[in-house]
């Protein structure tokens, strides 16, 4: 799943993997579960963090790859947050198969709604958790995750919104090179309604695996 900050991904995913009883695969957690257990890899991966510097691809991948491999992905998943670069999607290519086709979805938005949603976000000041609601201020609303305070991002100004989308689309573009000619490749309408981008969302996955389009 991919689609840029405010596009509604994660929400998306995570309603798809619920209807079809598979789960979400969120590298952010991931990555802290396997800090947390203490594997081989979550100890690199501590390590790196330890020093202040980002995950290298190779780490990330085997991380993805020991969470691929249990048994409750075996039937499907939703990657949210894999791949991020070439490599990566190279390497998932290499997970991949032996398995059933990998479709790949971009939910795209037009650049001046994304900016609106995400000068409306709110933030859970405890978990990080995000929400929108409508109208209640942020005083008044609770995270329903854990229940602290929701707040907005001090980062979540125009200019400052707009940089990061002009940064993503950057180093996104190549990605989007890498899987756009292929057969289980789909864009799909992220402006609609969160319920209206789910049915189109259904509708194209089952589309894809109908057609039984190669990787």
């Amino acid at each position: 799943m991919l689609g840029a900050p405010g596009a509604g991904k994660g929400t998306q995913a995570e309603r798809l993997a619920r209807a079809r009883r598979i789960p979400k695969i969120s590298t952010g957690d991931i990555l802290r579960e396997a800090v947390h257990t203490g594997t081989e890899i979550g100890l690199r991966a501590r390590a790196i963090m330890d020093r202040g510097e980002l995950v290298s691809d190779d780490v990330m991948i085997g991380i993805v790859r020991e969470r691929l491999d249990r048994p409750d992905a075996a039937a499907g998943f939703v990657l949210d947050g894999f791949p991020r670069t070439v490599t990566q999607a190279e390497a998932l290519d290499g997970i991949m198969r032996g398995r059933a086709p990998l479709v790949i979805i971009d939910i795209d938005v037009p650049e001046e709604e994304l900016i609106r949603r995400l000068g409306s976000r709110l933030v859970c000041a405890s978990c990080g958790a995000n929400a929108a609601p409508p109208t209640a201020a942020a005083a008044s609303v609770l995270c329903a995750t854990c229940g602290g305070q929701m707040i907005q991002r001090s980062d979540d100004n125009d200019a400052t919104v707009r940089d990061r989308l002009a940064v993503y689309r950057a180093k996104t573009m190549p990605l989007l090179d890498y899987y756009k000619t292929r057969p289980t490749f789909r864009l799909i309408n992220g402006a609609a309604t969160p319920d209206g981008v789910a049915e189109d969302l259904a509708r194209t996955v089952d589309s894809v695996l109908g057609a039984g389009a190669g990787r």
